[in-house]
């Protein structure tokens, strides 16, 4: 493989600083633990002993592995400006983010030194450019073999490696096309320069890794939660070995549609689908507690990030940034659904809310009759939302509701501890919150890849039956007649099936930052078009309505009027409120660059590096990232 590699990227991977930064939450002096005796980076004893390599690999988990979305203390291990990659269509995130509005179009506009993903600060800070991190995994690669461990704790420590260095070029790979291949640690004596690789040569890299993992992880087994949570398994090397498959055949890199792709990418899937089986992965029953349901309980989860809320500097801000002021939240728009995501999710019998079916859309009622997975993540006016152990609490979201700052019309329900009190939400002084993980990979997902793959190579008979899974687990009911079939049964073409799979994806991975990715890989995201919109809720007369909803009716309990009411009456809740559509003053409707489906590097990347050229539609872009 011919190493591609910057001057930029130079100058900091021969700084080794992997073996200088432990694990956040050791108390070990780094310079005590590591003496470097051998100049070139890393005492070659490390590889020796066991403790020390998992020291080392758990950072290398720390600067790769997706963190919790939204958080204040970091930007998801996307070195700065991270809001483009979480830009879509799915909330109002642009609202708090000027890079979301560039990427989407809506206000400003991107320009060559606004895509940070790989890094633009280039130290040697772990965390601070990707190349760093790859650097780490490159180290071990290269010196465990050479180390005295036992051949099965090799393994099971370079199949992680693998994995995690795959992770970090796929990532890269999405977002630029084509990058530097750096495969092998570099030193003042072993540099080689050689520009951008192409997309097709990184992906061979990537597919190579992940086959690298799985066989380094064959027969290892991760069976204590309370230590073996969290890393990397042969199921979930060859699930994203099955995504990477995926990716090279979707349209972001397959804009011509070579079948031959699908093909492969079919079989990988299928693969992956088989040993997940095999392995004892099953859809959780109640789609409302996936990310509630932690450790060997939870059948679902393949690849995790593992929090705690009471180990320092382990936590993340999730609960209170999803929660309401009213119980101890500081809301963020990045979990207000815009109305694209409100109207994706189907009714009851799995048709959307524009078909004619068992069920009649009511666009004032918009959440009745709706596919459950609605209710399961989206909190609206008069809803029940049990919060700080107030099992039949009601969120109300109209205008000026009182106790409520930051006021959303819709909320997400989907990260919060329904038991945790309302001053105990916030991740404080490095400690607290929900301590909820991260599920980055889940069965679903896997089923979801396995139809999409299915429905692009003909199979659109398997291809249903893999949906069907999902949504008979969502609690989608099968219709007024078993021809309805979950709502699957008017679907008889691969464009129709290619449409509602995408819509799937939409309604099931809500919040879970898949959205991006899925209109940038299926390039439907500069097909994006109208205004960014959600809803607002308001007392039909004001001020007046609102002093009658908040009136309080029983001094001892201090209940107010609202809580009175039913709230499924279409009757009542008309004569309370009314909902409106709303976007942005000052916003643009979507409008996204078709070239935009590959960014180009930060101008010091480019201009400091050697041969590192700017990617085709950017200012002075002559890269192509997909040819050959």
């Amino acid at each position: 493989m011919i190493q591609r590699y910057t001057s930029v990227v130079k100058k900091y991977l021969m700084v080794l600083a992997t073996t200088a930064t432990l694990f956040s939450s050791c108390k070990v002096n780094d310079d005590e633990f590591f003496e470097l005796r051998d100049r070139g980076g890393i005492d070659a004893a490390i590889w020796d002993t066991p403790g020390a390599v998992q020291m080392h690999l758990n950072r290398a988990y720390d600067v790769i592995m997706p963190q919790f979305l939204f958080q204040d203390h970091n930007t998801n291990n996307m070195n700065g400006r991270y809001g483009v990659h979480y830009a879509s269509d799915e909330s109002f995130f642009p609202v708090v983010d000027q890079w979301a509005r560039a990427a989407l179009g809506l206000q400003g506009e991107l320009g060559n030194n606004d895509i940070r993903f790989a890094g633009n600060v280039y130290t040697s800070n772990a965390g601070g450019n990707k190349y760093m991190d790859i650097s780490r995994c490159n180290d071990a690669i290269t010196n465990l073999p050479k180390g005295s461990m036992a051949p099965d704790v090799k393994r099971s420590f370079l199949g992680q490696y693998y994995a995690l260095r795959a992770m970090v070029y796929f990532e890269l790979v999405k977002v630029y096309g084509g990058v530097p291949l750096v495969l092998t640690p570099q030193t003042p004596d072993n540099l080689t320069v050689s520009g951008r690789a192409s997309a097709r040569e990184c992906f061979d890299a990537i597919t190579k890794d992940l086959d690298s993992a799985i066989s380094n992880l064959n027969g290892v087994n991760w069976n204590n939660d309370a230590t073996d949570r969290g890393k990397i398994s042969k199921l979930a090397a060859t699930c994203l070995k099955a995504k990477v498959a995926m990716y090279w055949a979707s349209p972001q890199f397959n804009p011509g549609n070579d079948g031959g792709r699908w093909t492969v990418a079919l079989a990988a899937n299928k693969a992956a689908y088989d040993l997940a089986l095999t392995s004892g992965r099953v859809l959780l029953p109640n789609y409302a507690s996936i990310f509630q349901t932690e450790g060997d309980a939870n059948t679902e989860v393949i690849m995790v990030r593992t929090y705690s809320n009471t180990l320092e500097r382990r936590g993340h801000d999730g609960e209170r940034r999803a929660r309401p002021s009213s119980e101890g939240g500081t809301p963020t728009q990045g979990y207000r659904a815009t109305t694209r995501l409100l109207d994706a999710y189907p009714m009851l019998d799995g048709n959307s809310i524009s078909t004619a079916g068992q069920y009649q859309y009511d666009d004032l009622m918009f959440w009745q009759n709706r596919d459950p997975r609605f209710n399961a993540t989206i909190a609206y006016n008069g809803g029940v939302w049990p919060l700080s152990g107030k099992p039949n609490r009601k969120q109300w979201t109209y205008t000026g509701a009182t106790g409520e700052a930051n006021l959303m019309a819709v909320y997400c329900k989907r990260f919060n501890i329904a038991a945790l009190a309302s001053g105990a939400t916030a991740y404080t002084n490095n400690i607290g919150g929900n301590g909820m993980d991260w599920i980055e990979m889940r069965f679903a997902e896997v089923i979801l890849n396995y139809a999409e793959c299915l429905n692009e190579t003909g199979n659109i008979d398997l291809a249903k039956e893999m949906v069907r899974k999902i949504r008979v687990r969502a609690g989608i009911q099968i219709g007024a007649t078993p021809a309805n079939d979950y709502g699957l049964g008017a679907v008889n073409t691969p464009a129709a099936m290619r449409d509602l799979i995408l819509n799937e994806r939409f309604i099931e991975f809500a919040f879970e930052n898949k959205r991006n990715s899925d209109l940038r890989r299926t390039r439907r995201m500069h097909l994006l078009t109208g205004n960014m919109t959600s809803i607002e809720i308001e007392p039909v007369n004001g001020a007046t309505t609102r002093n009658t909803l908040e009136a309080i009716v029983n001094t001892t309990t201090g209940e107010r009027f609202r809580e009175t009411l039913n709230m499924e009456s279409r009757a009542v809740y008309s004569q309370y409120f009314r909902k409106n559509t709303v976007g942005v003053q000052g916003y643009l409707p979507y409008n996204i660059p078709e070239f935009h489906y590959f960014y180009t590097f930060h101008n010091d990347f480019v201009n400091t590096g050697a041969n590192i050229q700017a990617t085709i539609g950017w200012a002075g872009g002559t890269f192509d990232p997909l040819a050959n």
